[in-house]
Order: structure tokens, then C-alpha cells, then sequence
């Protein structure tokens, strides 16, 4: 499942990396050929309008382009101009009086559109105007008008050429990068899955046989604990009368209990990460799992001279009960481990929106700011000034995070030193089935 999740993300990233690259070409591409349609129309329209000044005999505009200047001074024929370019020859001309009128349409074939009064009157003002007219059919037409420096004749020369052919040609290219675009993102999708499983491979074969060394390593290990714990109990009603050797035994039971526990919490660890710990999610009323702890632990609490106790109990949680109890056992034993006598540790649940926020504080000596976002890495242990008992593997907040996390929920924690310490678990209330 976890390799599943991390394939598709990296299928994703694959996807999304190669798209945004085609995306990029595919519209560099069509800039590209739009931009080069914009520039040889503008330059024959230029080109037509200072072969008609030269026509005119009129001066010709030094805002018209050198190149358009120079070539309307060779000797070219309107047939000849005509024949030249399919670009000069799809142009018309238009000669207009000072209210944008036609005096007459000296071109052979219809014109696409009428003559454009605000073209006219902004040519007048600035001496020329190019612009692009959006006619009723939706189609378009580029248009250069300018002022004539002539007192006689026209008052402005208007060229124009329809663009439909250019949009027609940019609407097949946008559709058949579409289509390239659609089929290479199936081709994308295929072989950034390939890519992802093989390069995951090695890394999940590598995860396989870890979680089978844990699994094997810690049946292999626990046999040999339960003989020896047996063993030293047995050695030590031998020593009834001797307490020195009693105390040896003792220790010896105790690490043994203490290696069991740890390879039990490496075990669950392990089986979190493969996600093969199976969570139920049940509606959990909050007020009868707190009042059991506090029963449980209370005994230990008062043999330590700290008060536990619950102060709010409200709402139903959906989650595992078996897995959120060995969660607060986690929290409660840490919390009465790390307070000192006459101090207190308390209980509290309550709804926030559509979440139930367990907390439980203590006023024991607090954690330091450095050590706060280390305290959920496995084996991570405060040093020894933080208390007394130091018997812990460090392993705990990991279990408990991982606990959480598997039901939903989120842990988090707050200390002040010589303040105290509020851990925080946040789980889905009953009834609203989400991720926090």
C-alpha cells in the first residue's frame, strides 16, 4: 500500500514534469508561427501602403519602415505587385476623406469589411494607425491607415487583409497539438507508471526483506528472553536467603521484560510501516475509556504521590478503542513518569468542529525548546536531568504518533520548562468520517 501511494505520486510527478515540457513547446510553437504571421502581415501591409505614396507621387512617411521605403522605390507594376507575394496580393486598399469615408473601391474583389471611422480619425490625429478589427461573423482584419502629406487627393490611404486563412491554419495547429498533447499524455501516463514501479523496485524488495528480517529476528529473539526470564525466576526462589543474588536475578527478569517489551514496539513499528496493522473505526464515547484509565493508573499515580484525574470528558470519537488506549497509556505513563511528587496530571476531551481533542497535561518539569521536534524520532531520548526513571527505549511517541496517525488523527506537543507538558491528540468525532 505504501509503495502503491509512493508509485502513483512519483507517476504524478513524472506526468506533470513531461505535460508542463509539451505544454511549454506547444505553446512556444503556436506563438512562434502566430508572431510570424503577425510580422509578414504587418510588413506587407507596410509594404502596400509605401507603394501606394509612391503611386500618389505623395512624400513618402519616414514612420513607414526603411525596408518597406526602399522597396516601394523599385520599379514594380501593380500587376507585378500582385504577383510577387500572396500575402500583397490578398490586401486591399482603401482611399478614405477626412471622415473616414471611401471616395471608391478601386480593388477587384469584395471588400471583408467597411472602412473604420475610429482607424481614420486616430490616423488624422497621430499621422498613422494599425490596429485589428473584430467583424459580426467573428473573423479578423488587419488594418494601417495613414495620413496622406499631400493637399490634394485622398485625405488617408486605409490598407487592410483578412486574417481568416491565418486563424483557420492557427486553429488546426491548436488542434492538432491537442491531439498530440492528448495522445502523448496516455503514452506519459504509461511510461512514467513503468518508470515509477521500476525505479521503486529495488526499494520495495529492499523493504520486503527488512520486514522480514524484523518479523523473523523478533520471533527468533523472543524465545530466548521467555527461557531466560523463566530461568532466573526459577534460579531466583533457589536464593530465597541470599539477597545479593536475588538482586542479580531481579535485574536479570527486568532487562528481560525490558528487551521483550522492545522488541514488541519494533515489531508494531514495523507492521505500522507496511500498514498490515489492521484499525477499526467505531464510534467511542469519550467519557468511559478516560474513567477506565484513570482507574487503571490511578493506583500508580497515588503510589508516586501524583493526582490524576479527568476534567472534561465530552464527545464520541470514531477510532480503534484498543489502539487509542495503548496510545493514552503511552501518554499517561510518560506524563506520571516526568512529574514529580504532589504534582498532577489531568485528562480532558472536547469537541472542536468536527474533531475530539484529547489532552493530558502535566505540571511536571517540561521539556526544552531543542528537544520538542525530536521527540516522535524512534529512540529519541531527553537526557536525564528531564527525571528520575530513564528505563524507556524511546520508542513510544513513535508508537503513538504512528497510532494516531492510523486512525485519522494527529498528535502534537507542547511544553515550558518547570511548567509543565500538554499532549494533544486530535481524532475524527463519530459520524463525520474524514482527514484531519
Amino acid at each position: 500500500m505504501m509503495f502503491s501511494t509512493l508509485r502513483l505520486r512519483l507517476t504524478l510527478l513524472y506526468l506533470g514534469a513531461a505535460a508542463a515540457l509539451l505544454v511549454l513547446l506547444g505553446a512556444g510553437m503556436y506563438w512562434l508561427i502566430a508572431e510570424y504571421f503577425r510580422t509578414t502581415t504587418d510588413a506587407a501591409l507596410e509594404y502596400k501602403m509605401a507603394f501606394e505614396f509612391r503611386q500618389l507621387g505623395a512624400p513618402m512617411p519616414s514612420t513607414l519602415p526603411v525596408a518597406a521605403r526602399s522597396l516601394a522605390q523599385q520599379a514594380l507594376t501593380e500587376p507585378a505587385l500582385a504577383a510577387q507575394s500572396s500575402e500583397l496580393a490578398a490586401i486591399y486598399v482603401l482611399p478614405l476623406d477626412r471622415t473616414g469615408r471611401a471616395l471608391f473601391n478601386p480593388n477587384t474583389f469584395a471588400l471583408p469589411s467597411q472602412p473604420d471611422p475610429a482607424a481614420a480619425s486616430e490616423a488624422l490625429r497621430q499621422g498613422f494607425d494599425r490596429r485589428t478589427l473584430v467583424l459580426a461573423d467573428g473573423s479578423r482584419v488587419r488594418v494601417l491607415t495613414y495620413r496622406l502629406t499631400r493637399e490634394d487627393g485622398p485625405a488617408l490611404i486605409q490598407v487592410g487583409r483578412t486574417l481568416r486563412g491565418q486563424d483557420e491554419a492557427l486553429q488546426r495547429l491548436l488542434l492538432g497539438l491537442v491531439a498530440i498533447a492528448c495522445g502523448g499524455a496516455a503514452l506519459l501516463g504509461w511510461s512514467s507508471w513503468w518508470l515509477a514501479g521500476r525505479s521503486l523496485r529495488p526499494a520495495e524488495e529492499a523493504w520486503e526483506r527488512q520486514q522480514a528480517f524484523i518479523a523473523n529476528a523478533s520471533h527468533e529473539i523472543r524465545a530466548p528472553l521467555t527461557l531466560l526470564r523463566a530461568s532466573a525466576e526459577v534460579a531466583r526462589l533457589s536464593y530465597e536467603s541470599d539477597a545479593t543474588q536475588r538482586e542479580l536475578l531481579d535485574d536479570v527478569v527486568d532487562e528481560a521484560d525490558h528487551m521483550t517489551q522492545l522488541v514488541e514496539d519494533l515489531l508494531l513499528l514495523s507492521r505500522l510501516d507496511a500498514q498490515r496493522v489492521t484499525v477499526e473505526r467505531t464510534p467511542l464515547p469519550i467519557a468511559p475509556l478516560l474513567g477506565d484509565l484513570q482507574r487503571q493508573l490511578g493506583r500508580v499515580a497515588n503510589e508516586r504521590g501524583i493526582t490524576l484525574q479527568v476534567t472534561q470528558a465530552n464527545g464520541t470519537i470514531l477510532g480503534d478503542a484498543a489502539k487509542l488506549r495503548q496510545v493514552l497509556l503511552i501518554v499517561v505513563d510518560n506524563a506520571l513518569r516526568h512529574t514529580p511528587a504532589g504534582g498532577a496530571v489531568r485528562l480532558s476531551a472536547q469537541p472542536r468542529g468536527k474533531s475530539i481533542e484529547l489532552a493530558v497535561a502535566d505540571n511536571g518539569e517540561g521539556i526544552a525548546p531543542e528537544h520538542l521536534p525530536h521527540l516522535f524520532e524512534r529512540f529519541y531520548r531527553v537526557d536525564s536531568s528531564r527525571g528520575q526513571e530513564q528505563h524507556g527505549s524511546g520508542l513510544g511517541l513513535s508508537i503513538a504518533k504512528a497510532l494516531i496517525e492510523a486512525q485519522d488523527g494527529r498528535i502534537s506537543i507542547v511544553s515550558q520548562v518547570k511548567a509543565g507538558t500538554t499532549v494533544t491528540l486530535r481524532l475524527p468525532a463519530a459520524g463525520d468520517r474524514y482527514s484531519l
